[in-house]
């Protein structure tokens, strides 16, 4: 059978509504930054709600278990075979690099005009989406970027996690959510660098192949006693990360938090859920990863004419998004997987 192309929309709404708001979350963590537009707004917050917005970078993570989620359901019924996996890799990049590179050109004046020394380096390692693997580097000209790296590092791995473990029962999927729990803290035990991120993001990515596997084998139960509970537990400890265990980090702590939440949403039931499957917020969700990938490219310029309205940048990121997603980025990745497909006839 061949490999299907990733349709998460059409069979898992919720999941599509939920990307708007995750990279919303993130978007606002930029702007409370350290001379942003919202930093003084934000400092003058209770701490419990200063925490919760300063806390938009733990999406990254909810967007990594979300990928290995929805790849899980949109290739499980791919033959690894050499043109399975072509197509795959064909759809993963069409996926990820069209507008990614639009975000480079977009900031390509101000890497011009970047000073910094060992530039060609650093230009070399963001074209190729190497700089997640770089620790601290002297120029990061499109922050959230280094996460694509984690991406293409968890394509790459995802053909030998989809034979080891998508025909898993549960026990074996069970010992994998458990792996994952406990990998990057293991990691961490043995030496693995901090900076170095895509190892250590990958029991996210695992998380969310296992969360995959239970939602296949409980369908049919209501989703909102999964999801709101799971919601309300992740608000809470990023409200008040002090009442974690000793030897517990925030990110460990919210990954099997983000499994129940993904699950409990995919299975659909309860408000939540029916609003985050509205087809409003499910084309925003469409939209969401040129929101991601492109709202620090429009901050360099924003910040340049404008230098004001949050709520303006806000809007104009949502607005561009939406006109990326159906002019260029849907276009894109259609005539890129047509060709690979076209290639593959015999």
């Amino acid at each position: 059978m061949p490999a299907r192309a990733a349709a998460p929309a059409a069979h898992l709404p919720a999941l599509t509504g939920l990307r708007f708001f995750l990279a919303l979350w993130v978007i606002l963590h930029h702007l409370t930054g350290r001379g942003q537009m919202l930093e003084s707004a934000v400092l003058a917050l209770p701490e419990p709600l200063y925490a919760l917005i300063r806390g938009g970078y733990l999406a990254v993570t909810t967007f990594f278990v979300l990928s290995g989620f929805v790849l899980s359901r949109s290739y499980s019924r791919t033959r690894w075979d050499r043109r399975g996996l072509i197509r795959y890799f064909a759809g993963r990049i069409a996926r990820v690099y069209p507008v990614y590179l639009l975000s480079l050109a977009v900031v390509a004046p101000f890497i011009a005009a970047d000073r910094v020394p060992s530039k060609s380096p650093l230009l070399a390692a963001h074209v190729l989406l190497l700089q997640g693997w770089l620790g601290p580097i002297p120029a990061n000209w499109n922050t959230p970027a280094w996460s694509l790296s984690c991406e293409m590092f968890f394509y790459l791995v995802f053909p030998l996690a989809a034979i080891a473990i998508l025909s898993a029962g549960w026990r074996s999927t069970l010992a994998l959510a458990a792996v994952a729990c406990v990998l990057t803290r293991l990691m961490l035990s043995c030496g693995v660098p901090d900076p170095v991120k895509p190892l250590i993001h990958l029991s996210d990515f695992l998380m969310g192949i296992a969360a995959a596997r239970i939602y296949e084998c409980i369908r049919g139960s209501a989703g909102a006693w999964l999801y709101l509970p799971a919601f309300a537990l992740s608000a809470a400890l990023i409200a008040r990360p002090q009442f974690l265990p000793l030897g517990v980090d925030l990110n460990s702590a919210l990954r099997p938090l983000n499994a129940l939440l993904l699950i409990g949403l995919a299975l659909g039931g309860g408000m939540g859920a029916r609003a985050l499957a509205h087809p409003v917020a499910v084309y925003l969700g469409k939209a969401s990863y040129a929101m991601y990938i492109l709202h620090v490219p429009i901050l360099w310029w924003y910040s340049r004419w404008h230098g004001g309205s949050p709520a303006g940048y806000i809007a104009l990121v949502i607005a561009v998004s939406a006109l990326v997603y159906a002019v260029f980025e849907e276009p894109a990745n259609r005539w890129l997987r047509s060709r690979v497909h076209a290639a593959l006839e015999p």
